[in-house]
């Protein structure tokens, strides 16, 4: 029997993760990890950073044992080291704020939209518990509450401030373990005696009337000890109809701010902010293009400006509007008057580029040919549907996920260095879509 190395372990258990997580978690904290080592029970993964290692062993680690219990089918135990090795550890002591380092003040773009929960974020951040206590940031997905969350966590952090910073969900979840473990106390500790308390989508507290009876007390605690609290949510407290009233009304004690969408020079600006963080030198009318066709959120609009730098890459081409017309049009598949497409339609098309037939492609043939249409037809699936790595498996003739996730990270360094290939794929997504329109 063939001993398999931690990193052919963990490559099939990123292959279950994958399945297991939404698309953007893995790949923000899955994605860039590896298997270090494999000895007497414990198995060693690999971080980038100590962001993401921290962040694995404090959220994702029961997740992980599950999966890799599964994979080596024996109890494992765990440790997150970052690239140079050093082991990273969490206490009941040492429970620390992770907040992500991008989102600061300073890469926070300001605009008519979001002028005035900017501004309250600053000064809460500079002098908690003096000014806008509590402060109730409020707005759709993607406009930016976790990133003024997270900003004021980073300033008031680097001033020394002991902040914690939670989702509702986070909050609600050790409670109950809390209970169940007889830990109140400790839990009542870590909430109460924070001189920043950052609550992210405080709307999971509505209809959980216990959780809400806890809650209210922790305000009371901070708020009587001029401790500051931040929370988020989707809507004002008037809108949350189900919370009781008086936890509501003590939302709107201090300041209710609203994140609306974004104006054209918010957008621009935006798009200008990202595109140096990126290193790329993009001139104002592509800029301006993709501000005038993406209006939904900023999350939306950055991850267009993604896929448009993507294409140019592809196709090893400047950057225009008409190139940028073409990745948001072909790409992204903005257009709503296009179905999406099946992955059975790309089985088809790619079958058809590659000369082969749709039986050889799902099955085990093994040559040339049919590999790189199999490969093709699973990395298109993976970009193109919202498929998972399972389902993609099972149109593939039953391939497993891990099977998927390989082929696809093997298509993409392909795709990085053949340029070939590149032009091959690129064609059949034309024909993907061209086929649609007529």
């Amino acid at each position: 029997m063939k001993v398999r190395s931690a990193q052919e372990i963990w490559e099939a258990a990123l292959g279950e993760l994958q399945v297991e997580v939404s698309k953007a978690n893995f790949h923000t904290w899955f994605k860039k990890t590896t298997g270090l080592s494999f000895e007497d029970g414990t198995f060693a993964i690999g971080a980038p950073n100590t962001f993401v290692a921290e962040y694995l062993e404090k959220n994702q680690r029961s997740l992980i044992e599950r999966v890799l219990t599964g994979v080596i089918r024996a109890e494992v135990r765990l440790e997150f080291r970052i690239a140079d090795g050093t082991r990273t550890t969490l206490t009941a002591q040492t429970t620390l704020p992770l907040f992500n380092p991008r989102y600061t003040f300073d890469t926070f773009v300001v605009g008519n939209s979001n002028n005035l929960a900017y501004a309250a974020a600053t000064k809460v951040a500079e002098s908690p518990g003096q000014n806008f206590n509590p402060l109730f940031i409020h707005g759709a997905s993607g406009l930016g509450k976790t990133h003024l969350l997270h900003a004021i966590g980073n300033y008031a952090t680097n001033i020394n401030y002991h902040v914690l910073c939670v989702s509702a969900e986070q909050y609600t979840n050790e409670l109950v373990t809390a209970i169940r473990e007889k830990t109140t106390d400790e839990f009542r500790r870590k909430f109460r005696t924070v001189d920043l308390l950052l609550m992210d989508d405080v709307q999971f507290f509505t209809g959980k009337e216990q959780i809400e009876e806890n809650f209210f007390h922790t305000f009371n605690e901070l708020h009587s000890n001029n401790r500051q609290i931040v929370v988020t949510s989707d809507r004002p407290p008037k809108a949350l109809p189900t919370l009781k009233e008086r936890l509501r009304s003590r939302f709107e004690w201090g300041l209710v701010a609203d994140l609306q969408a974004p104006d054209f020079e918010t957008r621009v600006g935006i798009l200008k902010a990202k595109a140096q963080r990126d290193g790329v030198d993009l001139k104002d009318d592509v800029l301006e293009f993709i501000a005038l066709q993406i209006k939904e959120n900023v999350r939306v609009l950055e991850g267009s400006l993604n896929r448009v730098i993507a294409y140019a890459k592809l196709l090893r081409t400047m950057i225009t509007p008409d190139l940028a017309a073409r990745a948001i049009d072909d790409i992204a598949s903005k257009q709503p008057k296009l179905a999406p497409v099946t992955p059975a339609f790309i089985v088809e098309t790619v079958a058809g580029a590659f000369q082969t037939t749709l039986s050889d492609i799902r099955g085990r043939h093994r040559d040339e040919n049919t590999v790189l249409a199999r490969h093709t037809a699973m990395y298109l699936m993976r970009e193109e549907t919202d498929c998972s790595l399972a389902a993609i498996g099972k149109e593939l003739g039953g391939r497993s996920p891990a099977t998927i996730s390989y082929a696809c990270e093997k298509m993409t360094n392909a795709l990085n260095n053949d340029p070939h290939l590149r032009r091959q794929v690129f064609n059949i997504q034309q024909k993907l879509y061209a086929t649609r329109n007529n």
